[in-house]
């Protein structure tokens, strides 16, 4: 078993959002509260600031990029989640399920089917309601924020997944 690198932990999840106000208010309707209006090592705020040149490099950004920020949290702990609406940018849409790349993030529920009518109401765009996973280990339904980012809402009954093998256990 390879072994852990003890400096690497859980930091944020970034999101680029085409409107940071409607972004906001549906990550809070999952549950999401504010953490911090702008992310301070970036030079972001609530309003439009100029990114540090170094940090704007370090992002791949041009140099005085400009942009607003609000860190997210659900939760006290980590990952924290990075809303980030930076001006000037291309307008792309976000990956698919069919794509390469990091293309959903995941929240466990304990109820699913509420969750589901509850953001349904309040004009969430789901992909489909939601759908029982093979052998009911988990009832599934997937949601798109305002910018289409895939956000999959998961109802796991681990009381139905089949034991870990030591096989499962391996990383190489």
């Amino acid at each position: 078993m390879q072994e852990q690198n003890p400096h690497i932990r859980w930091g944020h999840i970034n999101v680029n959002v085409s409107d940071l106000e409607k972004s906001i208010a549906f990550y809070e309707a999952l549950g999401f509260e504010a953490y911090r209006a702008g992310i301070p090592y970036l030079n972001l705020a609530k309003t439009a600031e100029t990114l540090h040149d170094a940090s704007a490099k370090a992002l791949g950004l041009e140099p005085q990029s400009r942009g607003r920020a609000c860190i997210m949290q659900l939760g006290r702990g980590y990952p924290k989640l990075d809303l980030i609406e930076l001006e000037n940018t291309a307008d792309n849409k976000p990956l698919a399920n069919t794509d390469i790349g990091i293309v959903r993030l995941c929240l466990a529920t304990q109820d699913l089917q509420s969750d589901y009518e509850r953001l349904q109401s309040l004009g969430v765009t789901f992909l489909s309601p939601p759908q029982p996973a093979q052998d009911g280990m988990a009832k599934i339904a997937v949601c798109q924020d305002p910018d289409g980012a895939l956000i999959e809402l998961i109802q796991p009954d681990r009381d139905k997944w089949p034991p870990l093998t030591p096989r499962d256990r391996k990383t190489d």
